[in-house]
């Protein structure tokens, strides 16, 4: 772009995605954001990829994200179209995606004046606010340019989160008189740790016997230190936002195994705990009564992390890999571990999954087979079903901190969308997404989405025809009264025969393995793999989750 040129607003934002290394934006076309589409579709650099719905599209921004490390784009028409992205920006805002959310506005005449305009919401910024990390309106086309910069680097910025940026309908197409002379990202902080609290944290460590790593979402790009502080002894366990920074096969690692009886009493024969990059959320230590080491230790990019959930001993502001890659080298020849530890460890994971078998019962073996055939490249995406809260968030390995997309916030419906964005993220990889059949239909009007983009993912139904967790609540905590859990499901392998996918579908688990090679025998292919769990029979031990 020359100095020369006039651009639109459209144009400056469309460059600027290119520029910042985007190479998909997810989104619905509306009279609402047509200039700032048309800009992207004529610049030609970045994919448009074509969701049906709102809450979809911000979803599979929201895993493109969480696949490729850079930023997701979800582009959204205003009023109605804002609010039903709302919930998908608050999983994002949940998990700390990065995330740049782009809604339109009436022109700028008729903002906030309650005329009845086309798509007008009451205080739509306000709304957006609550959902986001932050939220920012564009009120001239001379201002837009830096606005959508700085909501960028805001949702870049650790603790990364969605940031939501309004642009009213007639600025996008306005022309900008001066153009800059280059269009560019601006620089994100890291934040840096502080030598002399890094010299206090490794001091308080060299000593350690049994000492522990905890690491949540903000860890996962801290593989490379964890993996050496893991070979000076430490032992490792990951929240399920923080799967695969080292490698679940490793037998120094807890995985995401955490809550289970062996796990709890593992923790008491600990010494030391170092927490990086974890909110040590209330699903994670059982509303805080799970009993940790006693001494504490925490490393947060986010200075109100400091005494949140849990006191301790000493606390480092800092990003989470600087913070370890420093603690490892002031650790460097200095630890003496108990030769045991590891083995104490790698038996209290051995304890806690033979457990959840017992649980899964026949279900073990459907972990065990999809393992098999999977490999080790792949994306796992789980919506929120039982499946899921059990052996898909633990027994069932990853490999590496780029595999894993889940609804971190307990909402249902969004499994799907994101299996899209992280095929449409990361290609080379099968994409895995594991869900419930209720969960499914909640976001149905994206399964020809996955056909149309081409993403050959492959959709694991668990199908007992209703919300089982609610069953099982409902016999738990209301005496066995069980209401308005069963549902009215499709017949999945005409929905599949509509849409496109390949289908099939499992009533046993003879031959489970063969069954699933079969299903997966057309690559490239979307495919839909149905799991009659009436035919197949119930868990050993029904989940019933945590109270409420």
């Amino acid at each position: 772009m020359t100095a020369t040129d006039t651009p639109t607003v459209g144009d400056l934002v469309a460059a600027l995605l290119e520029a910042s290394g985007v190479h998909a934006v997810f989104g619905v076309l509306s009279v609402h954001n047509l200039p700032l589409l048309d800009a992207v579709s004529r610049l030609g650099k970045t994919r448009y990829v074509c969701a049906r719905g709102e809450a979809g599209a911000v979803n599979m921004a929201d895993a493109y994200a969480r696949v490729t490390g850079k930023v997701g784009v979800a582009i959204t028409s205003t009023g109605a179209g804002a609010g039903n992205a709302c919930g998908a920006l608050i999983e994002a805002h949940t998990a700390g995606t990065p995330l740049l959310h782009i809604t339109g506005q009436v022109n700028v005449g008729y903002l906030d004046r309650g005329w009845g305009d086309v798509h007008e919401a009451k205080d739509q910024l306000g709304m957006l606010r609550s959902a986001c990390k932050a939220a920012f309106r564009v009120w001239s086309a001379e201002t837009a340019l830096g606005t959508v910069q700085e909501a960028l680097r805001v949702a870049m910025t650790a603790p990364c989160g969605p940031v939501s940026v309004e642009i009213p309908i007639d600025l996008q197409g306005a022309r900008v008189a001066h153009a800059p002379l280059g269009i560019r990202p601006l620089p994100v902080t890291v934040a840096v740790p502080n030598a002399q609290d890094l010299d206090h944290l490794a001091d308080q460590l060299a000593g350690a016997r049994r000492p522990l790593l905890w690491l949540g979402g903000g860890a996962k790009h801290a593989g490379v230190a964890a993996r050496r502080l893991l070979g000076m002894g430490f032992g490792l366990v990951t929240t399920i936002q923080g799967r695969g920074v080292v490698a679940e096969d490793d037998p120094r690692t807890l995985g995401a195994f955490n809550l289970q009886p062996s796990i709890t009493e593992f923790y008491g024969r600990c010494d030391a705990m170092v927490i990086a990059g974890s909110k040590l959320r209330v699903p994670e230590t059982a509303r805080h009564t799970l009993a940790l080491p006693g001494r504490r230790f925490r490393i947060d990019a986010d200075p109100q992390a400091n005494g949140k959930g849990y006191a301790s001993e000493a606390f480092v502001c800092a990003d989470a890999a600087l913070a370890l890659e420093g603690l490892a080298d002031r650790l460097e020849g200095r630890m003496r571990t108990d030769p045991s530890f590891h083995g104490d460890l790698h038996g209290a994971r051995a304890a806690a999954e033979e457990m959840m078998r017992g649980n899964l019962g026949r279900y073990a073996q459907l972990c065990d087979a999809l393992q098999e055939v999977a490999g080790k490249d792949f994306h796992w995406v789980r919506d929120v079903t039982i499946s899921s809260s059990t052996w898909g968030h633990r027994l069932f390995n990853l490999f590496d901190n780029r595999q894993s997309a889940h609804a971190s916030g307990g909402g249902i419906g969004q499994g799907l969308s994101m299996a899209i964005g992280a095929a449409v993220g990361e290609p080379s990889r099968r994409t895995f997404a594991l869900v419930g059949d209720g969960g499914l239909m909640l976001n149905a009007a994206e399964l020809p989405t996955a056909v149309q983009e081409n993403t050959g993912l492959v959709l694991l139904v668990m199908n007992d025809n209703g919300y089982g967790i609610l069953r099982n609540l409902a016999d738990v905590q209301f005496g066995g009264r069980r209401f308005y859990a069963d549902l009215h499901t499709p017949d999945f392998s005409l929905l599949a025969k509509a849409y496109g996918y390949a289908y099939t579908r499992v009533k046993s688990f003879d031959n489970l393995t063969g069954q699933l090679r079969d299903a997966l025998a057309t690559p490239g292919a979307a495919t839909m793999i149905e799991f009659d769990m009436n035919s197949i029979g119930p868990f050993a031990r029904p989940f019933s989750g945590p109270r409420i």
